[in-house]
């Protein structure tokens, strides 16, 4: 897939990954267009990459999604990959009662729903390139769930198994349909592993510029699921025996809780 001439809508691009994919894709070239919730982080987005274009637009919200459409079409009408990287993820304990409806569901709207409402809202557009392309970002507990986030955890299963599926209904098209599964990267998310964890605990955490890197570099030579580092271990561990790791993984993360309770009472 050739990325240096194109022109790719990022979404969530204000930081982590997403800024990341701004920075080594403006490298290459590439024409880069941002959305974000916040204005101010568009706006700081911009002062560091002049060249990128903002809009200011929340995936979660589908009247946002046909906005954008109209007004980015209309304006960039030779956009040909989109990469849906806008996502949220928090600890949550589901026993906890307290928790609204509304607010259980955060993560489905802004990781699965609002993947999938882009992707349907701006497929037409990219039917009409010569070459064009989705990349939906998932991650390595779409193979192996995270005890302390379940709701991510599903969205990102989720994001896999849709991934597949458009894949295979978009086989007779000039779409292609790129999977990444990041595994633990250094980024602001990375904080929801260590709110109730050590970091050591949590493991060894890939540079955002590595895992970028490993990205850009599977998209161009058309590898359509990438897993950089641990997230290939835990799809393998997925596969053969899900459920021993999954309880191997709880008992680790409970153990560390209770060490960090430790810590902080002694403090």
């Amino acid at each position: 897939m050739e990325l240096n001439n194109s022109t790719i809508l990022i979404t969530g691009g204000t930081s982590g990954i997403g800024l990341e994919f701004v920075k080594q894709l403006t490298e290459k070239g590439a024409n880069i267009i941002i959305t974000g919730r916040s204005l101010d982080r568009l706006k700081e987005t911009k002062k560091k990459f002049p060249k990128v274009h903002i809009f200011q637009s929340d995936v979660s919200i589908p009247q946002d999604i046909e906005q954008l459409y109209k007004s980015v079409t209309q304006q960039f009408p030779e956009l040909n990959i989109i990469i849906n990287n806008a996502g949220i993820m928090r600890n949550l304990n589901l026993r906890d009662t307290s928790i609204v409806l509304e607010n259980i569901t955060q993560e489905i709207e802004t990781n699965l729903s609002g993947v999938i409402r882009v992707n349907h809202q701006f497929l037409p557009h990219l039917k009409t390139k010569t070459s064009a392309a989705i990349v939906n970002i998932s991650s390595g507990l779409a193979f192996l769930p995270f005890p302390l986030s379940p709701v991510y955890s599903a969205t990102k299963s989720g994001v896999h198994a849709y991934s597949k599926v458009l894949r295979l209904q978009l086989k007779k098209t000039n779409v292609k349909v790129f999977e990444i599964a990041p595994p633990l990267t250094e980024t602001t998310l990375m904080n929801a592993f260590t709110n109730d964890i050590d970091k050591e605990s949590a493991g060894p955490a890939m540079k955002v510029e590595k895992m970028v890197a490993i990205a850009i570099k599977g998209i161009t030579n058309d590898k359509l699921e990438i897993k950089p580092g641990m997230s290939k271990a835990l799809y393998f561990m997925g596969r053969i025996a899900p459920k021993f790791f999954l309880n191997l993984m709880d008992k680790t993360l409970e153990k560390a809780k209770r060490k960090k309770e430790k810590v902080n009472l002694i403090s």
